[in-house]
């Protein structure tokens, strides 16, 4: 017999093979002897309360052995000279995953990104972290792999009911990723590793008959006479790309793409996103606070580095850690000179001394209803925009970043010192108090409060806020259907993605494409 079961065990018994041995025979009613073979198949640390504990799901062979454990492959097969084209503006994960799924499918994906190959790109993230200077079509945001591709690679989704969530991480290992990320509860791959996840992804794309074109900014739509079908993309250089469906993957900080949508007649809507700052402490504190571990004391060899998730809802509005960074790093995320926006990114080894998280709060569309007379439903955009220029204003230039001690910000004064951060431009004191819309500080000043008796020290002298954390989620939305995924009133179009306002992470926007690739593929189908 073969047979799934969860054990519940204390750190140091479940790195045992005998202890976990011993639990599943306890819990099957059996002699440890009738287990021939145990298989992980998910594990999760379970840190409420001492002793720290490991839940494990196990597969155990009783009175047999397992069947031989294998990693995943994809092999795509080549399409056929006359296949349907279909292009994918974006090389996201929305963008990737829809064209994998366009290979299988039969259909040619032919992929147009703004900004350039993952290895290129690297080079571009100097500029912006030494020398103050974005480089505008390629840095944290633009290029290949998009916007997670420098921000961690967590994994972790609650979309579970949006698709195959374990298709995605096996499409991950079958590409380079360490097959860990199949078993543990929270997995992420590295900004370190993941860039050659992304190259392999590309080179299955390729080999199969696909395209990919990099330094390709989409700036205009080729439409059929009526203006009510799509035909194709042109691009900034004048080139022009046909093909039978397009798949809009360009996530949520390409601009400019809402702006030509808009100019294009195509119709968008506002929704909502969230702006605040990142929060920055010393990952031995948020150790200590998780892992109910003595002041000074070292986190226990099998322990990662600790994580934590903050919610809750002050006047209507959410308030929420987002994108927590263990063993991370803050990094500048801006798309124009003009601006300083701040995001978080972590390394295979989350190793860093410091850990850091978007804390952020709720902006509904009527909060930037002051943009609305002159930005129309790209309102939301302009609000992001505003906010962004008057941070760079009060960093001083040069991607430095306005920041203030937790406890500094409490009381409304200027920090009279910072303490070391991982954001490399640098940060100039500054009262965020008077930077950020005070609908938004208040709601953070009893955030901070509350958390801060949810997780001891969340709030204390050694935390420090750097702003502006403001590209949370796109603040507008591109219409579809629920069916066909189509725009309603552009056949031919399918939004897609963080950008186009239909998901909020590597995993989920990985099945969203898979989505719109099928949903084309079904599509085309129809139009024969």
């Amino acid at each position: 017999m073969i047979t799934e079961l969860d054990i519940h065990l204390p750190l140091a018994r479940a790195l045992r093979e005998d202890a976990r041995r011993k639990a599943a025979a306890q819990k099957l009613q059996i002699s440890p002897h009738r287990i021939k073979g145990m298989r992980l198949v998910k594990e999760s640390i379970d840190a409420r309360r001492r002793p720290i504990c490991k839940q494990l799901r196990l597969l155990v062979g009783v009175d047999e052995e397992l069947p031989p454990a294998t990693l995943p492959e994809r092999h795509y097969t080549p399409v056929e000279a006359g296949a349907r084209r279909i292009i994918i503006v974006g090389s996201g994960p929305g963008g990737l995953f829809a064209a994998l799924r366009c290979l299988e499918l039969g259909l040619r994906p032919i992929v147009l990104e703004r900004g350039k190959d993952v290895s290129a790109r690297r080079f571009d993230l100097q500029p912006i972290n030494c020398q103050g200077y974005v480089v505008e079509d390629s840095n944290y945001c633009f290029g290949e792999g998009g916007a997670g591709t420098f921000s961690d690679g967590k994994l972790f989704t609650r979309a579970t009911k949006r698709g195959p969530v374990m298709e995605v991480y096996e499409t991950f290992v079958a590409h380079g990723a360490a097959p860990e990320i199949l078993t543990d509860a929270h997995p992420h791959i590295g900004s370190n590793r993941l860039p050659n996840i992304i190259k392999a992804m590309r080179g299955s794309i390729l080999a199969a008959g696909g395209e990919v074109h990099f330094q390709t900014r989409v700036n205009g739509l080729l439409k059929s006479a009526d203006g009510k079908r799509l035909l194709g993309v042109r691009a900034a250089d004048g080139r022009e790309f046909t093909g039978d469906a397009v798949i809009l993957a360009t996530g949520h900080s390409a601009r400019d793409v809402y702006h030509m949508l808009h100019e294009e007649g195509v119709r968008l809507e506002r929704k909502p996103f969230a702006v605040g700052v990142r929060i920055e402490h010393p990952q031995s504190l948020i150790d200590t606070a998780q892992y109910h571990l003595r002041p000074g004391q070292e986190r226990p060899e099998g322990l990662p580095a600790a994580r934590y998730t903050l919610a809750t809802k002050i006047q209507d509005r959410g308030v929420h850690s987002f994108c927590m960074c263990p063993g991370g790093f803050i990094v500048p995320s801006a798309t124009e000179n003009d601006e300083v926006v701040v995001n978080g990114m972590s390394l295979s080894r989350r190793n860093s001394p410091f850990a850091n998280s978007g804390f952020v709060v709720t902006v509904e569309p009527e909060d930037t209803d002051a943009f609305l007379p002159e930005h129309g439903v790209l309102s939301g955009i302009a609000y992001q925009k505003a906010l962004e220029i008057a941070t760079s204003q009060a960093g001083g230039g040069m991607q430095k970043a306005p920041g203030q001690r937790v406890v500094d910000f409490l009381a409304g004064r200027v920090s009279q010192s910072l303490p070391n951060t991982t954001y490399h431009p640098g940060i100039t004191s500054w009262d965020l108090n008077a930077l950020l819309p005070q609908s938004v500080c208040w709601r953070m000043r009893e955030g901070l409060q509350f958390f801060n008796r949810k997780l001891r020290g969340f709030a204390g002298e050694e935390a420090l806020l750097i702003g502006c954390e403001t590209r949370t989620s796109s603040p507008v939305r591109i219409p579809r259907e629920d069916e066909t995924l189509q725009h309603p009133d552009l056949t031919g179009l399918f939004p897609c993605g963080e950008g186009a306002g239909y998901a909020g992470g590597i995993v989920s926007a990985a099945l969203d494409g898979r989505r719109c690739a099928e949903a084309a593929a079904a599509f085309v189908r129809f139009e024969n």
